[in-house]
């Protein structure tokens, strides 16, 4: 029978303190959130494996090292509002929970949607709201958020979502496609934008947001 405190503690120490994550409050959410209830029943022995998880048709549950990594970058603050688009099992939302002060996920599959928010609530973390809906047009009414964090890679980021940062707030994306992307932090100012890339990185393509393809004669 798997140890998952153990493993999980494994996980922080061998997976996720090797690629640079040194945050105290990250580490910390890593070792409390229990990822083995946000993965469907037959694959609980996969849970804390450095690995990508498929939990559904449309969703693979990103490998904890490079989620990590990206949310040190979002850099969340206690006091933030923070919006989660495509929140999947609810995992992320459930670790962005010790980090801020309120969460809002979106996921378009309305059954993970259901199954996240039935697991967000047994664990009693009420500071997290999981909305099914189109994950491309954000929770604007929720809104405006201090961080909007991505969770998977994109090929492009609407203008929508950018708009429903507050003044001064963060959006992180992992930008590319299946075959390579990097971290991006989009800070806003005004009506503008500025955008740095941070470094490679591996996440499952969020396919709503691929570009269409075009065709060419």
């Amino acid at each position: 029978m798997i140890q998952f405190d153990q493993a999980r503690r494994n996980m922080v120490d061998n997976q996720i303190r090797t690629t640079d994550v040194t945050s105290y409050a990250i580490l910390k959410a890593f070792l409390s959130v229990p990822r083995e209830k946000f993965v469907p029943d037959s694959k609980q022995e996969l849970a804390y494996s450095d690995a990508d998880i498929r939990i559904s048709d449309t969703r693979v549950m990103t490998q904890p090292s490079p989620l990590a990594k990206m949310l040190q970058l979002a850099d969340i603050k206690p006091d933030d509002l923070v919006l989660i688009i495509g929140s999947g099992s609810g995992y992320t939302a459930a670790i962005a929970s010790w980090l801020s002060n309120t969460v809002v996920a979106v996921e378009s599959d309305e059954a993970l949607a259901t199954a996240a928010e039935a697991a967000i609530s047994d664990l009693g973390y009420d500071n997290v709201a999981v909305i099914p809906g189109d994950v491309k047009e954000g929770v604007p009414s929720e809104g405006p958020y201090d961080v909007i964090f991505i969770n998977g890679t994109v090929e492009e980021i609407p203008q929508s979502l950018l708009m429903q940062l507050k003044e001064g707030g963060t959006l992180v994306a992992a930008k590319g496609d299946k075959t390579m992307a990097e971290a991006v932090r989009i800070l806003r100012k005004g009506d503008n934008f500025s955008s740095i890339s941070a470094f490679d990185t591996n996440a499952p393509v969020l396919r709503e947001f691929q570009k269409p393809q075009a065709f060419h004669f």
